[in-house]
């Protein structure tokens, strides 16, 4: 036996067969920023989980598993994502460095052999390049490649999801430039997926997702209040080369999150215009 066969069981639960795209829904805003809005208290996030049954994956931090481990269980369940890292780039509250302004730091949360124990399909974790300080740099990709060293001996799949250090000072660390850069770099470490913001249009995505031979998907960044424009940007991603979404505000902080769910599903894996898949619902 071989643990790339648990790996190719546990990423054909995350990628539909079928389609080889995937919605994943990210719900573990906490434990980066606090308690987010849709999903601050149990009774939120027991609400919202009883609406994503129909997502592909749902990600989770290490300390929501007890909480909603029941999801997960029995046939036709999503595939069960672990945010693995803890981060305080960008944090709005307690922001690290001077006046407001850091490089940050990254911490692994959990080790794989404890992932794999707790019947994890995919673990995501951060990838920040363009630290003024090098050793960070250098740190980050130690950092991932050991990850994904050791998600390959236990079999369980890996998205990463690289950043620039330095998008709070300027557009070009969204530059389809800066991203082909940073996704090819986490193909190359050996991620499965990669997780990357969305840089603005269809022709400035499709080099992104042309030169970067891991499956993509596209995160959905801030969002939940306008449904049409969330399946605008799933169509946007698909129709720019990516296999996916991995959304989270956009989808639990909706008003109907199931019906947006539903919306997003039709347009990444059966190619109905967001238009169409809106009035559906």
């Amino acid at each position: 036996m071989d643990s790339r066969t648990g790996k190719k069981i546990r990423l054909g639960r995350v990628l539909d067969p079928r389609t080889g795209k995937a919605v994943v829904v990210a719900a573990s805003h906490g434990v980066m920023s606090g308690p987010p809005a849709g999903l601050a208290t149990r009774a939120e996030i027991g609400a919202v989980f009883g609406q994503l049954a129909e997502a592909d994956g749902v990600m989770v931090s290490p300390g929501m598993l007890p909480l909603v481990e029941d999801f997960f269980v029995g046939r036709g369940r999503p595939a069960l994502v672990l945010h693995l890292d803890w981060k305080n780039h960008g944090r709005r509250l307690y922001t690290p460095g001077v006046d407001g302004r850091g490089e940050g730091v990254l911490a692994q949360l959990a080790s794989l052999e404890e992932v794999a124990a707790a019947g994890v399909d995919a673990v995501m974790t951060y990838l920040y390049i363009g630290q003024r300080d090098t050793a960070l740099e250098r740190a980050e990709i130690e950092r991932n490649a050991r990850i994904v060293r050791d998600a390959a001996r236990v079999g369980v799949a890996v998205i990463i999801e690289p950043r620039s250090a330095l998008e709070a000072e300027g557009g070009e660390a969204l530059s389809t430039g800066v991203l082909s850069l940073y996704c090819r770099i986490s193909a190359d470490l050996g991620a499965d997926l990669v997780k990357v913001v969305w840089n603005g249009s269809v022709e400035a995505f499709s080099p992104v997702a042309q030169t970067c031979f891991a499956p993509i998907l596209v995160a959905g960044g801030p969002g939940g209040d306008d449904p049409a424009s969330t399946l605008r940007l799933a169509a946007d991603s698909i129709a720019a080369g990516a296999a996916g979404v991995m959304f989270g505000r956009r989808v639990f902080r909706a008003e109907h999150p199931a019906e947006v769910l539903a919306g997003l599903r039709a347009v990444t894996h059966d190619g109905v215009p967001p238009e169409r898949a809106l009035a559906r619902h």
